[in-house]
């Protein structure tokens, strides 16, 4: 695979084409071609993380002078999660240039948001060693630019109910919820996931939605208005 096209869509000329190359790699690829887990995009995806974090955090700071640490907290956690950074990934096309192994590729591991969410953070981390912090951090704020200005206008996002579940089931001193997949129907193009929400063990909630994301919350607001 050929990072040359992908490069432009970045808008960015990386000095060592090496670096993107491994941002791209998924660890099932090296399971099934060969080579040691380290060369997968999973220490990217760390690197690129602290990048994403710490640039939005410093936006945040700097845009909202009077938000509470909990509501700037709160604000970075709705900006930078996993389905927010998929969604970026997906315009910039980075499930085109992914390097999966069979199974993960006919399981829809290209459309996956978690895969998605970490091939971004790698692509940031590339981009930080490549060239330096600001690069980086310029580029986060530019293709983040339609999320960042959706809330600018909205203000702090609404509580979500995912952590409203997890607080609460905490708070009565039981574990953190658990969601699993149970079925995925439909075609490739319009999928319909049905995710499990448990509770030790114990069945909560239930919850349908196109992708992994929308299912896990559909469950935890249907957990917890059988349990509030």
């Amino acid at each position: 695979m050929t990072t040359e096209r992908l490069e432009p869509a970045l808008g960015l000329k990386f000095r060592d084409p090496k670096l993107l190359r491994q941002a791209l790699v998924h660890r099932s690829f090296l399971n099934e071609q060969g080579g040691p887990p380290t060369d997968s995009y999973e220490r990217l995806e760390y690197l690129g993380d602290a990048v994403i974090e710490l640039t939005v955090s410093t936006e945040l700071f700097r845009r909202f002078p009077t938000l509470s640490e909990g509501e700037l907290t709160k604000s970075r956690a709705a900006l930078v999660c996993g389905e927010s950074l998929a969604r970026i990934a997906r315009r910039l096309e980075l499930g085109e240039f992914l390097l999966l192994g069979k199974g993960e590729e006919a399981t829809g591991g290209r459309r996956r948001d978690s895969i998605l969410a970490a091939a971004f953070e790698s692509v940031v981390a590339a981009i930080y060693l490549d060239q330096d912090f600001d690069h980086a951090s310029r580029f986060v704020l530019q293709v983040m630019e339609p999320e960042l200005e959706e809330f600018f206008r909205q203000g702090l996002p609404p509580e979500n109910p995912k952590s409203q579940l997890q607080e609460y089931v905490q708070a009565l001193g039981r574990p953190a919820p658990r969601y699993r997949l149970l079925s995925t129907e439909g075609p490739d193009h319009q999928p319909v996931f049905t995710v499990e929400v448990t509770v030790e063990d114990e069945a909560v909630g239930e919850g349908r939605g196109g992708n992994l994301a929308d299912a896990e919350r559909s469950a935890a607001e249907d957990a917890l208005g059988r349990l509030l």
